[in-house]
């Protein structure tokens, strides 16, 4: 269990991580790719029955969001998403067809 002070280094350094690569990564989300804490939990889900998840710091800040949103507290994100304004649209827009 984390004490308060490295609890709030985790968040923190989430709060700043993006995910480097794949389907959320800066290829398809540029230019950083989308921020860890907004990943839907389907898809950290996946990896834990593909082969986990990655290695070293990336892997576990993924697992302890995985975690978070696995407990039904993804809310404790809710301050970063409004210091970044609002939640990372994950759906790419489609444009109506003009008439």
């Amino acid at each position: 269990m984390l004490d308060p002070e490295e609890f709030e280094e985790t968040m923190l350094e989430i709060s700043r991580t993006f995910m480097p690569f794949g389907k959320y990564g800066p290829q398809n989300y540029p230019p950083s790719g989308v921020p860890i804490y907004d990943l839907p939990f389907e898809y950290l889900d996946w990896f834990q029955y593909n082969g986990g998840l990655p290695k070293g710091p990336l892997g576990e800040l993924l697992e302890i969001v995985y975690h978070i949103k696995k407990d039904g507290s993804d809310e404790a994100f809710s301050h970063f998403r409004k210091m970044n304004g609002g939640r990372t649209r994950l759906r790419k827009k489609i444009d109506k067809p003009s008439f």
